[in-house]
This record gives structure tokens, C-alpha cells and sequence, in this order.
């Protein structure tokens, strides 16, 4: 969004800059977002919200729409934000991407969750490990003894 554009925005009224730029997004997706639905009862979050997203999402020059919404995609389905996740399918099937492109995308997002989960368990039973390796042990069943706390 131009500067300009964005200079005759802020020096609306909050509501009627609000509704402007929930028709300039569901120009862009073909539908207003849920949240952004929400957010109308506090134009000045919504506002604010709408700018700060489009200058992150929609002044990439370096990558194209269809790719911004395959990573939405990703991240949607990484993060389990089905009402995310429908909105953006919605929206990249609107720009032409296939299913599976789509299905790529997710499956994408699916390896990298898996191998977070994989890192963050991983990594708890070295840090346990240490943890024990420096605790006396009950005789009978191997169980490192816990401090008493007085």
C-alpha cells in the first residue's frame, strides 16, 4: 500500500478507515477474515492490525501471491488454525494453485512440525539425562531421589 494511501487512511475517522480497509482485504482475498470481522468493534486495532499484516504480506516484491499463500498454508497447518488454514485454500484455489501444490505445501509444514517435535523431545531426554546422571539413586528401583525441600 502506498504511503499516501496509507497518509489519507490515518486521517479518517478510526470506523470509516476501518471499513475501508476491510474492503481493500476482501478485494485481495474475495472474503474478510473472521478476526478481521471481529476486530470491527476496535477500529483502531483493526486499523492498525490490517496495515502492520499488508506490509508484511502484501508488499512482498520478491515473492509472488501464490507463493505468500502456500506458505500461509504451511504455517496454518503447522500452527492447527483450521479456520486459518480453509481461508487460505480458499484463497490460493482463487489465484489458481492446485490441490496439489497445496498438498505439497502441507506436507511441507507436517515434515518441519514432525521434526520440531522430534528436536524439542529429543533434546528434554538429554537435558533429563544430565539432570540424573548427577543424583543419588533409590537401590531398588533406580529412581533418582528428589531434594527434600525444607
Amino acid at each position: 500500500m502506498e504511503l499516501k494511501k496509507i497518509d489519507k487512511i490515518l486521517n479518517k475517522e478510526p470506523k470509516e478507515a476501518a471499513e475501508e480497509l476491510l474492503k481493500e482485504v476482501e478485494k485481495a482475498y474475495g472474503e474478510v477474515p473472521y478476526i478481521l470481522n471481529f476486530m470491527r468493534q476496535s477500529p483502531e486495532l483493526l486499523v492498525t492490525k490490517v496495515l502492520y499484516d499488508n506490509a508484511i504480506i502484501r508488499e512482498f516484491k520478491r515473492l509472488d501471491a501464490k507463493t505468500i499463500e502456500l506458505i500461509s498454508i504451511g504455517v496454518s497447518a503447522a500452527l492447527r488454525c483450521d479456520h486459518c488454514l480453509k481461508m487460505h485454500i480458499r484463497v490460493a484455489q482463487r489465484l489458481g494453485v492446485s490441490k496439489e501444490e497445496i498438498f505439497d505445501a502441507i506436507l511441507i509444514a507436517g515434515t518441519l512440525s514432525n521434526a520440531a517435535v522430534l528436536a524439542e523431545g529429543t533434546r528434554a531426554i538429554d537435558s533429563e539425562k544430565q539432570n540424573i546422571a548427577g543424583k543419588e539413586k533409590c537401590e531398588v528401583c533406580g529412581i533418582p531421589e528428589e531434594k527434600k525441600v525444607e
